[in-house]
């Protein structure tokens, strides 16, 4: 049985933010753009909303489906639904277990955000010399020290949001950022718009260049499009737990979706005009961001504004989806542990801020925790990790987690809580081609997303 006193969501419109929020982070803003651009524009883009519709939905739908059932956390959930211990609890470890390995090197990329707009308002990018700018990244990079302070500011920051609940800090945390997030990004879009820049930067992206478009492309973007949803940690599974009966789980799902895409396509169209506006082309990672943006930002009117504006926009973006990684792990000592939230929070956080400390010198010549140790071939600790949640665990869990629901599960319980609060989930067409592209496509294209990860395809 659910606990009747388990937290909720206290609106639909505080799931989709907190759920998008998950979503949108700082691949939308540097990872999605450039591959955009590299493989095809339109054409990719196309191809990305089909994967989305296809494949991303149908898992998020079936994530959040799990966790509005189950009412607990990401590995409690198998368990309450089978009704005894099962061996699928394995994907719920999966999920706790990226979330962890995810967080620790994700706060150190966070804090780079941080110190950035930290020498924005210090006045510290306005020089605008390319070679300088390039080299304080570089110099970011190598300095142990201050990558450590910024994650651990960051890390704070995240618990401190956590530990306040799900309506009083997660909920409120998500309707407060992504409405700020989305006027930034609006507002960077218009101004974007005002470059004599835009229209190459539109074709760049958007303009049907299909002999740039390889079947490597096509499984890029048919990863990104599950990636780019927070999907296979638990994450989407965690707060679909705290849904009521009444809320409609698939408008909120899509509209999850739509928001999580419409970020994705206003990055590119902020990014790029300002980037050939500077003169440059695109670079990848966090070039893009880190190096590229602040030396266009110096070159333009109004540099210093916009410098500020846009390195706020990536901590909010990397925050959100901060507070749902810390969130999925928490739920799980919460619920099943019967710990406090500010015990759980505390003790998470502090492990988390520790495990990335390797990540946070793997820059630096300081070969302390194995830094400079070469883990998985020539990757270090910080690569490492990235690694294997990328190509292991992520899709490992969002196999799980579509297997379960699309197969484990009884069609009678399934259809009736898909249904449930959903005019939608209760149209029988709707509800048997989302059951017949999770029990088929849905794995394929996960497969095929981990061949070509480990470089099988």
């Amino acid at each position: 049985m659910a606990d009747p006193t388990r937290a909720h969501f206290q609106s639909r419109l505080g799931f989709i933010l907190a759920a998008a929020g998950s979503a949108v982070g700082l691949g939308n803003l540097w990872k999605f753009p450039y591959i955009t651009g590299m493989n095809g524009g339109g054409a990719f883009v196309l191809i990305y909303l089909l994967a989305i519709l296809l494949v991303g939905l149908p898992i998020m739908l079936g994530e959040v489906l799990l966790g509005r059932m189950a009412a607990t956390s990401v590995i409690g959930a198998f368990r309450r639904l089978t009704g005894a211990p099962t061996p699928w609890s394995i994907f719920g470890v999966l999920g706790v277990l990226a979330g962890v390995i995810i967080l620790s090197y994700y706060s150190v990329v966070a804090g780079w955000s941080l110190h950035y707009l930290r020498l924005t308002l210090d006045g510290a990018l306005a020089a605008g010399d390319p070679k300088a700018l390039a080299d304080a990244f570089a110099a970011l990079y190598a300095d142990g020290a201050t990558n450590v302070l910024w994650h651990a500011v960051f890390m704070a920051v995240t618990a401190l949001i956590v530990a306040r609940g799900v309506q009083k800090g997660v909920e409120r945390a998500a309707k407060v950022m992504m409405p700020v997030l989305l006027i930034i990004l609006a507002a960077m879009l218009v101004y974007a718009t005002t470059l004599d820049s835009f229209a190459r930067a539109f074709d760049f992206v958007f303009g049907m260049h299909t002999a740039a478009l390889t079947p490597a492309g096509v499984l890029e973007a048919l990863g990104h499009a599950f990636f780019t949803l927070s999907l296979g940690m638990g994450a989407m599974l965690t707060y679909g737990s705290y849904l009521s009966r009444r809320d409609d789980l698939v408008a909120a799902s899509i509209a999850t979706a739509v928001l999580d895409t419409l970020v994705a396509l206003m990055a590119c169209l902020v990014l790029f005009p300002i980037t050939f506006a500077a003169g440059m082309a695109p670079a990848s990672g966090p070039g893009l961001v880190f190096i590229n943006m602040p030396i266009a930002f110096a070159q333009l009117p109004g540099g210093p504004l916009w410098s500020a504006l846009f390195f706020t926009l990536l901590f909010f973006a990397a925050l959100t989806s901060a507070i749902s990684l810390l969130e999925v792990v928490a739920a799980y000592l919460i619920d099943e542990r019967r710990w406090s939230r500010p015990r759980a929070v505390a003790l998470l956080a502090l492990l988390i801020f520790v495990l990335g400390i390797p990540s946070a010198l793997s820059g630096s010549d300081d070969a302390t925790f194995g830094a400079q140790v070469h883990w998985l071939g020539e990757r270090n600790w910080f690569d490492t990790f990235d690694y294997l949640a990328s190509n292991w665990l992520l899709p490992l869990g969002g196999l799980g987690i579509a297997a379960f629901c699309a197969w484990r599960l009884g069609d009678r319980q399934r259809r009736s809580a898909f249904a449930e609060g959903s005019p939608l989930g209760a149209f029988t067409p709707f509800y048997l081609s989302w059951l017949l592209l999770l029990r088929y496509l849905v794995p394929i294209a996960i497969l095929l997303v981990m061949a070509h990860a480990l470089g099988l395809l």
